[in-house]
């Protein structure tokens, strides 16, 4: 009785009613995504107020990344259990109260105790949101819920370090975790008022507990290891190397188990299906070199550029642009054509940007630091749609929970292992480039020889003028390392288009959105 009850939908929203669930749904995801970015800039000031190094300070990122890359994968059995509507009011809410625990911090300890409990229970909202999102649309308009949906999940990790900084800067950093007490109060009474009596049908199945614990254990050392790779230089330290082998042995027994487990805690089986293993790769992987070079073009402005983290923000912030504005339309014309030319279009886009990157030198004005960011902002809105759609393509309703939550989990961890990767290959690189370019620096090279005559003409003495000119050369090197990730990026994101076309969706807003509407 509790299988067939299971498989009746609920109707659509309609009105006013869609439009609240909508933007209570957004609010929700909105501040979940904004928090993994927005404590990034504050380190500094964190550190600062609680007597503690840089290095510990970034245990509040790790806390967090850790947690929530745990949590993810559980959403479709938490949802089993408790219910979709349920565990998304829960995360909103305790999400608000761990915000204020971590506002309230006296010392390290409770923050970083707050923060796993904030990165926790992050986990589930994210895949909800698109489920419950799809389920109050109609089933044509699906992919139009998951444009509301990409929208904010776009724009928040741009607009976290711009609101992290002047937050830090002008106010004092608790706020950076009290903004979300009002957005997540508004979120949690707007759920509440629409969802209340659309929640899906519980399913008791036995705890996974060795599951669970192996992937705890898997998780979370792959997690701290990317994390503190590079302050402790990868595998020359012994820390990194015992992490390293932990995960893939932890990996290696959980992946066995979950294939034979009765009732496993995440549903590996998922990846059996063509359309879920491609659109989750091509996803996750695209959104790892995105998510890195988020990263990497601030710090390069700051370190390189002579930014500040305010104007590197803002540099940054064109990019949603087209993002707002266009991804309804991707939403609207998606049920009409193949969304494969949607994501090839896309990553097109995002291998253009990267390539005028690749392009860039010191001296670059900020005109051409702001273009590829404005047009990558068209492509951004062709990214997350068309490629969830097709990953939740064929699916049937009670799976969209447990394969929306592992192929976030998938792209989250990507998202982390990209900006490990590119911190880490932009330093590499710069150090290839510095010794290629000192080789140079010698008497029998003209050049070499007539810029240091110049300088001493200049009035530097001969120390001062190599001072100077290592400072040249490590800003060279710098700016070559990172034109090369650059062009890299834009070779792999041509590559990913292979993996979008090994799938076969079905027509876009068919059956992943009736698989989304049957959810309850």
């Amino acid at each position: 009785m509790a299988q067939a009850q299971a498989q009746v939908p609920h109707p659509p929203l309609e009105g006013a009613q869609l439009v609240i669930g909508t933007i209570a749904v957004s609010l929700a995801v909105f501040m979940n995504v904004l928090d993994t970015s927005i404590a990034n800039v504050s380190i500094p000031s964190i550190s600062g107020d609680l007597g503690v190094s840089s290095d510990q300070g970034t245990w509040v990122i790790t806390s967090f990344a850790v947690a929530n890359a745990i949590s993810v994968p559980l959403t479709g059995w938490l949802t089993d259990r408790v219910g979709q509507v349920r565990l998304f009011m829960a995360s909103i809410v305790l999400f608000v109260l761990s915000s204020w625990m971590c506002g309230l911090s006296p010392n390290l300890p409770f923050l970083l105790a707050s923060r796993v409990l904030q990165g926790a229970v992050a986990g589930p909202m994210i895949p909800l949101s698109q489920t419950l999102l799809l389920a109050s649309y109609p089933r044509a308009k699906a992919p139009m819920a998951l444009s509301m949906w990409a929208m904010t999940t776009l724009i928040a990790p741009v607009a976290g370090p711009i609101l992290g900084g002047w937050i830090s800067d002008n106010i004092s950093w608790p706020w950076i975790f009290y903004v979300n007490i009002p957005v997540g109060a508004a979120a949690a009474v707007a759920t509440w008022a629409i969802f209340r009596n659309r929640d899906s049908v519980l399913r008791k199945a036995p705890i996974d507990g060795v599951g669970l614990g192996l992937l705890i254990v898997w998780v979370g050392s792959l997690q701290v290891m990317l994390d503190k790779g590079k302050d402790l230089d990868w595998f020359s330290s012994t820390t990194i190397v015992v992490l390293g082998l932990v995960a893939v042995i932890a990996l290696a027994f959980f992946i066995v188990w979950e294939l034979t487990a009765e009732h496993p805690v995440v549903d590996l089986s998922l990846f059996s299906r063509r359309n879920f293993t491609g659109g989750t790769i091509a996803l996750s992987i695209g959104y790892g070199l995105y998510f890195g070079n988020l990263v990497l073009l601030p710090l390069w402005l700051q370190t390189d550029i002579g930014y500040t983290a305010t104007e590197a923000g803002l540099v940054m912030a064109p990019v949603g642009v087209f993002a707002i504005l266009l991804s309804p339309v991707t939403g609207k014309i998606l049920p009409r054509t193949d969304p494969r030319y949607i994501a090839t279009l896309s990553f097109l886009i995002f291998a253009l940007c990267f390539w005028m990157r690749s392009r860039y030198t010191t001296g670059v004005d900020t005109y051409s630091l702001m273009l590829p960011t404005l047009i990558q902002g068209i492509g951004m809105a062709g990214f997350f749609i068309p490629l969830v759609s097709i990953t939740l393509s064929g699916l049937p309703g009670h799976r969209i929970p447990a394969a929306s939550g592992l192929s976030n989990f998938v792209r989250i961890m990507c998202g982390g292992i990209g900006t490990s990767i590119f911190q880490t290959a932009w330093d590499h690189r710069t150090i290839m480039h510095h010794a290629q370019l000192t080789e140079q620096a010698n008497a029998y090279n003209p050049a070499f020889g007539q810029s240091i005559h110049q300088m001493g003409a200049a009035g530097y003495s001969q120390p001062q003028a190599y001072g100077l000119f290592n400072s040249m050369v490590t800003q060279q090197a710098a700016q070559l390392g990172v034109n090369d990730l650059f062009f890299i990026s834009a070779g792999i994101f041509v590559a990913l288009i292979a993996l979008i076309w090994i799938t076969r969706p079905e027509r876009a807003g068919g059956d992943a959105g009736a698989a989304a509407a049957a959810a309850h």
